[in-house]
């Protein structure tokens, strides 16, 4: 088959297009003919190599992706050669008290497929039963592909983690991002007011698009200070962070009393100041949060049938294209999910 491996850290072009072996399925293994996947900051971040975490080489990369069962393991059962499956990003032990308790994000052995273990970037991959399921029949392979990782982890910082509700005001920063355009939809489907950030007019209608009640270009407009003006000076009940240094101090100074900020990532940067009065004396949270279970994955999936939730996709490159689709990503122009075609 062919695929795309990573045989040492650096820029696109560490990315190789090559041939490869095809997998093999263990028992309880399902062989998927891939037709798309998606790329994901930390897609380019494995790409780079992460600071303190070794990431074992080669890998195929991708953690989100969409294809046909070709093969199972004997001890499948409830699938079948020829069955339209979405992956689940999640690897976990599935035994420990997480997740025997359905905290699977929780497990002392988690991972990411395409992080931890090989991902979906590639003709043909094999995955443990418990990371497929069925793809609902609305959807094609692209838009199942732009699903999994960025609405599971959005899902878990608003609905668990944040615990939203109807007519909390919901701060949403980068929203052309895969977290922002995720999170927009997820507030907006519990009743939340959305103010949404991003850095261009047309990324600003497309929130809108989306369901923001509010936008600010957080290039030319003080995040804090229009929010305030927003909400009557009054604050939001949340902020989605998954940016880190560039917008701290505006996410915390954005915060009503008894506000949360959760967060996911840090992607300028993970070294933040933090001024302790403010924080015990409004009664503010700080919370983080990865990933989401396996289980909240099916209630999205839920919403997606509906058509209350959808897949947002800015851009598709061909496999082989996957160095000019993680340049492009990097520019930050996206509004989405930028796609590989298989």
């Amino acid at each position: 088959m062919k695929g795309v491996q990573i045989h040492k850290h650096g820029g696109p072009e560490v990315l190789q297009y090559e041939e490869m072996a095809d997998p093999s399925c263990g028992n309880q293994d399902v062989l998927v003919q891939m037709k798309a996947s998606s790329i994901n900051h930390l897609d380019v971040w494995v790409r780079q190599g992460i600071p303190g975490w070794k990431v074992s080489l080669p890998l195929i990369p991708g953690s989100d992706g969409a294809g046909v069962i070709a093969g199972k393991g004997e001890g499948i059962k409830d699938l079948t050669v020829g069955d339209k499956v979405m992956i689940i990003p999640n690897v976990s032990c599935g035994n420990c008290e997480f997740c025997v308790n359905g905290d699977d994000n929780l497990c002392n052995e988690y991972g990411i497929i395409g992080e931890t273990c090989n991902g979906c970037d590639a003709e043909l991959a094999v995955f443990h039963r418990r990371n497929v399921i069925p793809i609902p029949k609305n959807l094609t392979y692209e838009e199942a592909a732009a699903i999994p990782l960025v609405f599971m982890t959005a899902w878990h910082m608003l609905v668990t983690k944040a615990q939203v509700k109807p007519e909390q005001f919901v701060l949403v920063l980068a929203a052309g991002s895969g977290i922002g355009s995720a999170a927009i939809q997820i507030a907006k489907l519990h009743g939340a007011k959305v103010i949404a950030t991003a850095g261009s007019e047309d990324k600003l209608e497309k929130a809108k698009a989306l369901g923001a009640d509010f936008v600010i270009d957080h290039y030319k407009e003080p995040i804090s200070e229009t929010v305030k003006q927003f909400t009557e000076k009054r604050g939001v009940d949340i902020v989605v962070e998954h940016v880190g240094k560039a917008t701290w101090e505006e996410s915390l100074k954005s915060l009503a009393k008894c506000g949360k900020i959760v967060t996911c990532g840090a992607t300028t940067g993970a070294e933040v100041g933090l001024h302790l009065n403010h924080l015990f004396y409004k009664h503010q949270q700080i919370i983080g949060s990865t990933m989401a279970t396996r289980g909240e994955l099916f209630e999205i999936m839920n919403f997606v049938r509906q058509k209350k939730l959808k897949p947002v996709i800015d851009k598709e490159f061909l496999l082989k294209d996957i160095a000019e689709a993680h340049k492009y990503v990097e520019t930050g122009k996206q509004f989405g999910k930028v796609i590989l075609t298989i």
